[in-house]
C-alpha cells in the first residue's frame, strides 16, 4: 500500500483523481439484547366473520315481514292504471336484537302472526323473554351497526314504510312442479313436422359422444320448477295504513296469496348503489 502512494507522488498525480479506499471485511453479529421487544398487531383473516361483515350490503334498519293478499288495480288522479300487490302487516313485532358481542353480527329478529298452538321450546322461551305473543313466522334481518337496533317488544306497523318510497321484496315463488325445458327454461324445441315424430317438446342434443362422454354440469334440463327464493328490485309505495295494516306496492311480486314475504329498503336504483349516494 505504501509503495502504491510514493509511486503516485513520484508521477505528481494527485490523490483526488484517485480516490484511496480502505475495506475491511468482519463478520457482524447483533446481539438479541439490542433489540427492543414489541408486540405486533394480529392479522385479519379474509374468511372470518368481523372481516366478512364488512363485505356486506347492509341497511341502517330492519325491513318487515308481511303476508301477501293479492293484486287489485290502483287509479291515479289522472287516470292512469296499473297492477299494485296489497300485502298485509299482521302484528309483526321485535322478538330479539343480536349484536356483535354476543352473536358476532348485528341483527334484529322479528316475528309476525299470532299463533296459539304447536309452539317450540325454544321459540316459547324467546316470546316470554321479549313479552310478545307467540309467532307464526320469524325473520331475521341483518343491519349495519347497533344504531338500527329497535327495543324488543317494539310493534313495526304498515307505515313504516313512506309512501312513494322504494322497496325490495323477497318471498319463495310459487311451485311449478316437474316442468319441461320449454317451460323451464324457454327453449324454442323441435320441428313440428319433417320427421320429428313425438320429440316435439324435447331438449335435442345433450352433449358431444365419447369426448367428453358425459353431460357438462350445469345443463339447462328438464326438472323441478319454482319454489325458490327471488327477489324484486325497487317497488314503490302506493298506500300505507296502520290502523288497517295493508302496503299496497306497485306491480307483482313472487309468491302465492297468503305467503310470507319479507320487505326492505331499495338498495339499489336503477343499478346505483343507494347507500353509496349522498
Amino acid at each position: 500500500m505504501n509503495n502504491s502512494i510514493w509511486s503516485l507522488a513520484r508521477k505528481g498525480l494527485s490523490f483526488a483523481s484517485k480516490p484511496l479506499t480502505f475495506t475491511r471485511n468482519a463478520a457482524q453479529l447483533t446481539s438479541i439484547h439490542a433489540i427492543t421487544s414489541m408486540r405486533t398487531k394480529e392479522s385479519t383473516v379474509n374468511h372470518s366473520l368481523e372481516i366478512a361483515n364488512m363485505r356486506k350490503r347492509l341497511l341502517a334498519r330492519p325491513g318487515l315481514l308481511g303476508v301477501k293478499r293479492g293484486m287489485i288495480t290502483w287509479y291515479t288522479d289522472d287516470g292512469k292504471q296499473f297492477g299494485a300487490t296489497v300485502i298485509e302487516i299482521d302484528n309483526c313485532e321485535v322478538i330479539q336484537n343480536k349484536t356483535v358481542e354476543t352473536h358476532g353480527y348485528t341483527s334484529v329478529l322479528l316475528g309476525q302472526c299470532d299463533k296459539l298452538k304447536n309452539i317450540t321450546d325454544n321459540n316459547l322461551r324467546k316470546f316470554q323473554e321479549a313479552g310478545v305473543s307467540p309467532k307464526q313466522h320469524i325473520g331475521e334481518f341483518r343491519i349495519r351497526d347497533e344504531s338500527g337496533l329497535i327495543p324488543v317488544g317494539t310493534e313495526l306497523t304498515a307505515d313504516y314504510f313512506a309512501v312513494g318510497q322504494l322497496v325490495d321484496v323477497k318471498a319463495v315463488t310459487k311451485g311449478k312442479g316437474f316442468a319441461g325445458v320449454m317451460k323451464r327454461h324457454g327453449f324454442k324445441g323441435l320441428k313440428a313436422s319433417h320427421g320429428v315424430s313425438k320429440a316435439h317438446r324435447s331438449a335435442g342434443s345433450m352433449g358431444a359422444t365419447q369426448t367428453p362422454g358425459r353431460v357438462l354440469p350445469g345443463k339447462k334440463m328438464a326438472g323441478r320448477m319454482g319454489g325458490k327464493n327471488c327477489t324484486v328490485f325497487n317497488n314503490e309505495v302506493l298506500h300505507a295504513d296502520a290502523e288497517a295494516g295493508i302496503l299496497v306496492l306497485k306491480g307483482q311480486i313472487p309468491g302465492p296469496n297468503r305467503s310470507f314475504v319479507r320487505i326492505n329498503d331499495a338498495k339499489k336504483l336503477y343499478s346505483k348503489s343507494l347507500m353509496c349516494m349522498k
